[in-house]
This record gives C-alpha cells, structure tokens and sequence, in this order.
C-alpha cells in the first residue's frame, strides 16, 4: 500500500519560511520521480515543483528562485523549502509521486496560509 504523508504545513506571515516534509512508503523510492502541486481555493491544482529519480528539477516560474525541492533516498522523503511566501503562495500541498513522472500517487495535503 502506497502512503504519501505530508507535514510542514501551517500560517506563516509574508516574507517568511516554511519546509514541508513528504514520507513515502510503499514504493521503491528511489527510482521514482516525486513532486510538489498545490491548490488554492476555488481554482485548480497546479505543478510547484518536481524532482526525477537522478535529481533533476523543475518549477513553476511563480517560485522559481524562492522554493527548493529536494529528495533523501535514504529516508524515503521529500521536501521543498519555500522562502519568501506571498499570500499568492496559500494553498494545500500536495505530495505525489510516480514511476516516471509525479501523478500516480497522492498525499492527503498540508494547508498552508500566508497571512499577517
């Protein structure tokens, strides 16, 4: 049974940081591709961030240079490192994963609000 359980989450006011955290069971982590997607109330879920098996990654242009995703083969997990939040950046997150690209499997999410 594959579990994707995410953590991190929670209200941040504008300027700060926050890392969210994925723990992944029940799949053979290191060979597949893992991501980060949020969405924001009323609108649709988006791609954050991705990273492949061989660490590659790719951003949504709206963080690129503020959020950093990142993999630990050897405890089963993913993170991203989110600095300069907006309140653009509210949202629930999401962890996903999948053999060759993100979307094959799904984490319950983490709320997190930006706001003063």
């Amino acid at each position: 049974q594959v579990q994707l359980v995410e953590s991190g989450g929670g209200l941040v006011q504008p300027g700060g940081s926050l890392r969210l955290s994925c723990a992944a069971s029940g799949i053979i982590f290191p060979i597949y591709a893992m991501g980060w997607y949020r969405q924001a109330p009323g609108k649709q879920r988006d791609m954050v961030a991705t990273i492949t098996m061989g660490h590659r990654t790719n951003y949504a242009d709206s963080v690129k240079g503020r959020f950093t995703i990142s993999r630990d083969n050897a405890k089963n997990a993913v993170y991203l490192q989110m600095n300069s939040l907006t309140p653009e950046d509210t949202a629930v997150y999401y962890c996903s994963s999948g053999r060759s690209t993100p979307g094959q499997y799904w984490g319950q999410g983490t709320q997190v609000i930006v706001s003063s």
